[in-house]
């Protein structure tokens, strides 16, 4: 004997109500099969409608007409298929239930109240609706049906809303012997009766336990759950698509993850199975030649060590504390006692190792009746302060790794905290069970799919994912997305994808939860209609529940500049070519800083300085192995160095200036680039990396050109007038020629002061040689002295900057790129 369940999403339409009959039909083919079925889907949330609107004396025609709407397609449906079906029948069937329905919800409205046992009559009648029309369907295809009533067979105890089965006496009452052999069985689910033969509920979604109670009565092969999912996943996979479908489960590692939130199956499902090692395999009704998950006696890890992540959300946690605690033999009893009189049940608990306080959680729908009864209970500890207020934190949920493999396994807890703790996720509490199978966390519950997506990937997925939000698609931007594109294939080798889900420039903005598609940014930018505004970021990413963001500004914007430390306290990481930051007051800059640190992000901007050339991190890494930065010298321009480098070809200050504006080496206004304050603003970056509290207009400036020349004129009347400085300037090139030097724009950091100025270079210093557009970055260090440590290479140009802020995109990743 084979009992299959169907759930309301296989039963919601015709052709799926054929769908689970054919694999009714076909195992009882091959072997007698029953069938439990659920109410068709919705049918059961409009029933309990019907009765909480009647009570509350609000219209609830909208349900019945819905309900009856679903009724007749199904009908009307498998009659279409089969004119034998008894359609007439049906409808007539339905029509008297429905009436019955209307009856009681129009009672309940005049009453304002409709009792416990009453409602449960008409929440459950759906699956006796299931069961009509299936017992029909079969029958109009020539089989005898056996229909097994749940309510005179399924001997129950608990209350009228949720009962237990007893399955001794059950098993006696269905007598599997006396049914006939080429019967086909069906039972309805989610419902059983008491002692005085009432029909009492199994609990919301219990049908799952009506067929593994109807399995255990009939000592069945195998109870199987069909579903709309393949199996039962690692974690929801609506939350985390890659979630992996399990191919076994053991029964303890079933319950475990049912009672702390699976959706697949019913936490009370295993228990009648487990006593008559029968196994139950849960399997998608719509790919019924998928494998599924098998759920039995034994233990098998199918290498992996975790089987399952789940989260329960809708959970209170109390802390009861307090000097009188200590020592006190029998409160940890008195406190459950307290929750086991009032019927609530607990979900987890803690209790710290000095016994000064136990901490527990139930479901926030008791958390009210809960604090009146423990507050009554300690009435006169809390009077004499022996305890301290009772402590209730409502909005949370509980975390929970499990898998029989986890006791033998090394730093599973580890690596889920340590996933935690990177999403910026804070623990509340912790919970593991002797049987080292689970591990649970509390916390709060707007941060629980951020939990188990960050929780998958940590234990489960080696693939990563970084979630960029790009700000800023001029010239660097651009190159930036280009490059991402093209290293897709690359790092997909590396188990790495760079999902680019925001473009924005100062009007328009593009979103997308799963990354946009690059092939035609500019034109999709171009037709936006969201308006570009960070907070619709910062609503994004809670929306979809983004574990890793990384928000890139590539504009040189000091009012996106301005927004990094909420930013930074929003959960980003933030990477930037952007020196408006780093060269703001010094308390700003501190205080980035220390956002960052709060909030467990990475605040990377390699790029401020050298373009691609890795200087902060060198630097960095430099003070971090001990040494100190005696002297700084280096040319800091890219423009300023192709400048500089043409005077030496004998090139006037003017030609110099015009060749490198055509060849984009300077800004759209080369003054300024001549003004000195980029190198100043690069000067300070590195001189603040060093230690030194600084601020920008600390540097001491040598502009190139004379104080207040070509004020107030455009770029064009500029560039027109600067001839007329040429020979000024060239006066000191023929200097520097004469002494066998050259003139190069310097930034100089010495005896905890900066400046920039035109210097004269000698053959024998490390800057003689760099022009052309070069950077060069000379420190000397207590390690690196007499001869410094020089880095030098092209420091302008968008593709080598864009190349510096990916290389940075790719440090948000805790292990980097291996």
């Amino acid at each position: 004997m084979r009992v299959l369940k169907f759930g309301g999403t296989s039963l919601a339409n015709a052709e799926r109500f054929i769908q689970a009959a054919d694999l009714i039909e076909k195992a009882h083919l091959a072997d007698q099969a029953a069938g439990v079925l659920s109410a068709p889907a919705k049918i059961t949330n409009h029933l309990v409608a019907i009765v909480d609107k009647a009570q509350a004396g609000e219209s609830y025609q909208s349900h019945l007409d819905e309900a009856n709407q679903i009724f007749d397609n199904i009908i009307n449906g498998l009659y279409a298929q089969n004119t034998n079906f008894d359609r007439d029948g049906l409808a007539q069937f339905i029509q008297a239930e429905i009436q019955q329905i209307c009856d009681i919800a129009t009672e309940a409205a005049k009453n304002k109240f409709c009792p416990d046992n009453i409602s449960a009559t008409v929440h459950s009648r759906g699956e006796k609706l299931s069961i009509a029309m299936m017992k029909a369907w079969f029958q109009a295809k020539g089989y005898e049906v056996t229909r097994i009533d749940p309510v005179e067979k399924l001997l129950a105890y608990g209350n009228y809303l949720e009962s237990s089965v007893d399955i001794e006496e059950s098993t006696k009452r269905i007598d599997a012997n006396s049914i006939p052999k080429k019967n086909i069985v069906l039972m309805a689910g989610f419902t059983a009766g008491n002692e005085q033969g009432e029909l009492v509920l199994l609990g919301r979604n219990g049908s799952d336990y009506s067929a593994a109670c109807l399995a255990a009565c009939l000592n069945a092969d195998v109870c199987e759950i069909w579903t709309d999912v393949d199996g039962v996943y690692t974690c929801d996979p609506r939350l985390v698509p890659d979630a992996i479908c399990l191919e076994s489960m053991s029964y303890q590692e079933a319950m475990e993850l049912s009672f702390f939130g699976a959706k697949v199956i019913h936490p009370r499902t295993i228990g009648p199975l487990v006593s008559l090692n029968i196994p139950c395999l849960i399997k998608n009704t719509s790919n019924p030649d998928g494998k599924g998950t098998i759920i039995d006696g034994n233990i098998a890890t199918d290498g992996l060590k975790v089987k399952g992540i789940t989260n329960l959300d809708n959970v209170a946690m109390f802390n009861v504390s307090g000097s009188g605690m200590q020592g006190m033999v029998g409160m940890a009893a008195r406190v459950f006692s307290t929750m086991s009189r009032e019927g609530i049940s607990v979900i987890l608990i803690t209790q710290s190792s000095s016994e000064y306080s136990i901490s527990f959680c139930i479901p926030v729908k008791s958390a009210d009746k809960a604090i009146s009864a423990l507050n009554e209970e300690f009435a006169q500890e809390l009077k004499d302060g022996l305890l301290d207020p009772i402590e209730v934190i409502k909005e949370l949920s509980v975390i929970s790794v499990v898998g029989d493999g986890m006791k033998t396994a090394k730093g599973i807890a580890a690596s889920f905290f340590s996933a935690l703790a990177k999403a910026n996720i804070s623990i509340i509490a912790i919970a593991q069970g002797s049987s080292e199978r689970s591990i649970s966390v509390v916390i709060s519950q707007n941060k629980a799919i951020e939990a188990v997506k960050a929780t998958h990937q940590a234990l489960f997925n080696h693939k990563k994912f970084i979630d960029v939000f790009l700000i800023g698609v001029g010239g660097v931007g651009s190159e930036l997305i280009e490059q991402i594109r093209h290293q897709k294939d690359y790092l997909a080798k590396k188990d790495i994808e760079i999902r680019v889900c925001a473009l924005a420039n100062s009007t328009k903005m593009l979103l997308d939860e799963n990354g946009l598609a690059l092939e035609n940014w500019k034109e999709d930018l171009e037709n936006a209609t969201q308006p570009s505004d960070f907070e619709l970021i910062r609503s994004f990413i809670k929306l979809h529940h983004v574990v890793n963001p990384v928000l890139v500004d590539c504009t040189t914007s000091q009012s996106v500049a301005d927004l990094y430390t909420n930013i930074l306290k929003s959960g980003f990481h933030v990477v930037t070519p952007n020196k408006k930051a780093n060269t703001s007051s010094f308390e700003y800059y501190q205080e980035m800083r220390e956002k960052a640190r709060q909030s467990q992000r990475k605040f990377l901007y390699d790029t401020n300085v050298g373009a691609g050339l890795p200087v902060i991190e060198n630097l960095q890494n430099l003070l971090a192995a001990g040494d100190e930065v005696q002297k700084f010298e280096g040319i800091l321009s890219g423009s300023l160095s192709y400048i500089f480098g043409q005077l030496e070809e004998g090139l006037t200050l003017s030609q110099a200036t015009i060749l490198a504006k055509e060849k984009g080496f300077t800004e759209p206004d080369p003054r300024d680039d001549l003004s000195g304050q980029d190198v100043a603003r690069k000067l300070l970056i590195l001189a603040r990396e060093t230690g030194l509290d600084l601020e920008l207009q600390d540097v001491e400036i040598e502009s190139i050109l004379p104080q207040g020349f070509a004020e107030g004129k455009t770029t064009e009347e500029f560039l027109v007038m600067l001839p007329e400085f040429d020979a000024e300037f060239a006066k000191r090139v023929e200097k520097a020629t004469a002494n066998n030097n050259v003139l190069r724009y310097v930034g100089v950091i010495e005896k905890n002061k900066c400046r920039v100025e035109i210097k004269e270079i000698s053959e024998d210093n490390p800057l003689y040689k760099v022009k052309n557009g070069e950077n060069a970055l000379a420190f000397y260090t207590r390690y690196y002295s007499p001869s410094p440590l020089l880095l030098r290479g092209y420091g302008a140009g968008n593709n080598v900057t864009a190349a510096g802020i990916f290389a940075d995109i790719l440090r948000t990743l805790s292990g980097g790129v291996n």
